[in-house]
């Protein structure tokens, strides 16, 4: 008997072990995608992992429902490397799983299941009577979980029913309610006579001989088969390609087919199997200075397998970059370019796609689950060479072939997935990705993280250093205003200190463009009653309300939850509600009218929703057709413009400001970055930081420029206090419902994580924000040394679990890690 280990998308650390049907033996593979029945009633997609021949001991296995897939659906490396996310992350396959691999290649039970719209059940697909069944349940339901099928239809395993529906495009699944996977099918012609048959060719002809756009029809469908050619197959003739060659009405095709001349059949097709037509243009020139780093990045990749970049901001790092991948690309391995934000892929896909043409795929999360599937198809399918271009997601993606990885802006803390797990730092993942696959490694940063910096100078990562800008650039002029002088002297209007309005002026006046830079999106962070001192909280978390004034509404940044603006205080019955502070929405609104008669666009996450909308911001931008951008962190992150000469930072106090080891850094690494986006070509830009801590060291560096300085500071407080990069650190959280138990429960896992590891075990106390969508938290941080396994640090964490888990406050907690917290 043959059987078969599956990893199911379930928070389980071990395989479950199924029988293989004799049916499945000689198809079933490593990676396989098959459907399988967990528990009583449930049915889950799962991934064969390993096919063995060891019966199971104490229990009968269940069989494998079905095979879903001719051919895997996972490459052999992806396991490998799901293993040791799970491994270094502390959790389980299952869930590296889940968040791996597209929706709409898992439906489970509790899977929504729809008609396309596309759909039509005239055009005569070939249904098998289960299909039909499915097919007429859901014309007349809309819309039903795959467990309600299964009962109102009597099928049982009907996703084996649904896969081929969904390979049609019959039907669309939706696990998260929004997004439904449908492939995108496209309609062909074809005529109704084999090439060569000349007679029924010309009875073709003569059924038109009364209708010119018949006849014109008929005439472009055969010059876009070739019908003609000698020795070619006849090509596919897409529908409203022809309609618009023909420049006919849809009812002129459909009097065509009618006649028997055409028939018309549906085919599924890849959104991104690349046109064929792929068009390149030149790379662009480097210079003498980019093409020495060049020449010492090929150098360092000798000894290195992983090589850091540290070059300024406008040094020209993306043509380096775009250098080394057509290398690759040449001797037909693909590349993985990974970059921190989705906004940052707007600007670089028309780059890269002008000199890479359709060998480039664009790859995140604002991407339809339907576009997901389709690229993960592509590049199982293939061994093409191809870049990848995307965020943190993109790592596990099926390569084949991988050659080089680069991480672009590798400092920035978006590399990080915080919920749900994998917690996994998607920077350091590619590292370990590409070494599965013996692909060297790029980081590029001109602000490195601490970690990073410190490795590369004591030489586990070579080191290339690009100290110039492109082109001559000069790094910008950066002043640190004093906003308590500037109070004092009354010389603030709104939240622009006089300097920082003149400066704007000036900047506008001249034809320029100004950035505002504010790290809190919103109206106003902050609404108290100014008679009782009433704040609206959130019911769900431990934080007050934002104001958002388009909607009109408060706003919970991190549960969502909202309210309406009261008209009157809710305490006290008075209307006496003030508003106080800055969010980007103000700050726009306030630059409007400050700024009259110039454009002001905003780019955070209110106005980004959309996959649309950060093209539509930046490219509007780029083409001077708005004058002011205001945005949050979003602006700061590799975005590049020809005409910027001022950047305003409007509050720095909330970058530095924070109870954290990496403040100091996070805050550097911001202003560092917002600043660089100034004075990018000819002309020097100008920077202007508002803050009431002037002497901070941090805004010394900055104005500086001058990261070293920076760097040994920060090494030193590490070193001292014992931080990354001299340890590893651990955060586990406990959460409840119940205030108390969380606090019991954490102090019961405490002791017992000191009775192994000692005083690497610091805590417990309660994070910044202590409640969170009405779970109550509590942290405790371990500390491990970098030698550390751990794979024995994950082992010893579960056996004290297993220890303490029949504690009543501990056994109805939930408990996770975050490794490596950012």
């Amino acid at each position: 008997m043959t059987y078969a280990e599956v990893i199911l998308p379930l928070p389980l650390y071990s395989t479950f072990t199924y029988s293989v049907p004799e049916a499945m033996e000689g198809a079933l593979q490593r990676g396989s995608r098959v459907l399988v029945q967990f528990g009583r009633k449930k049915h889950y997609t799962g991934i064969v992992e390993h096919i063995h021949s060891n019966t199971p001991a104490g229990y009968e296995a269940k069989p494998l429902t079905a095979l879903l897939d001719p051919e895997p659906a996972v490459r052999y490396p992806q396991l490998k490397f799901w293993h040791w996310i799970a491994d270094y992350y502390l959790c389980s396959p299952g869930e590296v799983f889940k968040a791996a691999v597209p929706t709409g290649l898992k439906p489970e039970s509790e899977t929504y299941v729809a008609l396309s719209p596309a759909f039509e059940s005239e055009a005569g697909e070939r249904l098998t009577e289960r299909q039909a069944l499915v097919v007429q349940l859901l014309s007349s339901e809309k819309r039903l979980k795959i467990s309600e099928i299964e009962a109102k239809s009597g099928i049982r395993t009907v996703q084996a029913v649904i896969a081929p529906l969904i390979e049609k495009g019959i039907v669309g699944i939706d696990e998260r309610l929004i997004d439904r996977y449908q492939p995108r099918t496209s309609r062909y012609v074809a005529l109704n006579a084999e090439k060569g048959d000349e007679e029924k060719l010309h009875g073709f002809f003569a059924l038109t001989g009364r209708s010119r756009q018949q006849e014109k029809t008929l005439i472009a469908w055969l010059d876009m088969a070739r019908w003609m050619a000698r020795g070619e197959e006849p090509q596919e003739v897409e529908r409203d390609a022809l309609l618009t060659a023909s420049g006919v009405t849809p009812g002129v095709l459909k009097a065509m087919v009618d006649k028997g001349i055409f028939s018309i059949y549906k085919k599924t097709v890849n959104r991104f199997a690349g046109s064929g037509g792929r068009k390149e243009t030149p790379l662009p020139t480097l210079s003498h200075t980019q093409q020495e780093a060049l020449g010492r990045i090929v150098e360092s990749f000798r000894e290195h397998a992983i090589t850091l970049l540290h070059g300024v901001t406008g040094s020209g790092k993306t043509e380096i970059y775009m250098r080394l991948m057509a290398e690759v690309i040449g001797k037909g391995s693909q590349v993985l370019y990974l970059v921190p934000e989705i906004s940052l892929t707007t600007q670089l896909t028309d780059r890269l796609r002008a000199v890479f043409g359709d060998r480039l795929l664009v790859y995140h999360s604002k991407f339809s689950d339907n576009e997901r599937v389709d690229i993960w198809k592509r590049l199982l399918a293939t061994n093409e060479p191809l870049i990848v271009l995307g965020a943190r997601s993109s790592v596990f993606l099926p390569f084949a072939r991988l050659g080089l990885v680069v991480v672009d802006e590798e400092h920035e803390s978006s590399y990080k997935q915080y919920d749900p797990a994998p917690r996994y730092n998607a920077r350091d993942a590619a590292l370990v990705l590409a070494s599965m696959h013996g692909a060297k490694s790029l980081l590029g940063s001109a602000t490195p993280s601490i970690e990073t910096y410190y490795k590369a100078l004591t030489g586990k990562y070579g080191l290339v250093t690009l100290r110039e800008r492109y082109s001559g650039a000069t790094l910008p002029d950066i002043e640190v205003i004093d906003m308590k002088r500037m109070r004092r002297e009354k010389a603030v209007s709104g939240i622009l200190s006089l300097p920082m309005r003149l400066a704007a002026d000036e900047t506008l006046k001249e034809g320029k463009q100004a950035i505002f830079f504010q790290n809190r999106r919103g109206y106003a962070p902050v609404v108290v009653c100014n008679e009782c001192g009433w704040t609206p909280k959130c019911d769900n978390c431990d934080v007050s309300l934002v104001y958002h004034k388009k909607a009109d509404l408060l706003r919970c940044h991190y549960c969502g939850h909202t309210r309406l603006l009261p008209k009157l205080c809710p305490a006290c019955g008075q209307n006496s509600l003030g508003i106080y502070g800055y969010g980007t929405e103000r700050i726009a609104d306030e630059l409007h009218e400050k700024f009259a008669g110039y454009r002001v666009s905003r780019m955070d996450l209110d106005t980004t929703r959309n996959k649309d909308a950060y093209q539509e911001i930046i490219e509007e931008f780029a083409r001077h057709e708005t004058d002011i951008l205001v945005g949050t962190q979003m602006v700061t992150k590799g975005l590049d413009f020809d005409n910027v000469k001022m950047v305003g930072v409007l509050n720095a106090d909330t970058l530095l400001n924070f109870p954290d080891f990496r403040s100091n850094e996070r805050a550097f690494n911001m202003l560092a970055q917002v600043a660089g986006r100034a004075g990018r070509r000819d002309e020097r830009g100008r920077v202007l930081i508002q803050t009431t801590d002037p002497d901070n060291p941090v805004l010394r560096h900055v104005r500086e420029h001058d990261y070293d300085a920076h760097y040994r500071s920060e090494i030193a407080d590490r070193e001292r206090y014992a931080y990354p990069p001299f340890t590893r650190i651990i955060n586990i959280y406990i959460k409840n419902k119940d205030t108390m138990a969380a606090d019991r429960a954490a102090v019961r896992l405490a002791l017992a994580l000191r009775g192994v590891f000692a005083e690497r075990v610091l805590g417990p106390e309660k994070p910044f924000v202590s409640r969170v969508a009405t779970w109550y938290l509590q942290a405790i941080m371990l500390k491990v040394e970098t030698a550390a396994s751990m794979r024995k640090v994950k082992d010893a964490l579960r056996a004290i679990y297993a220890s303490v888990a029949d504690d009543h406050d501990v056994r109805t907690s939930t408990v996770y890690y975050d490794v490596d917290p950012v």
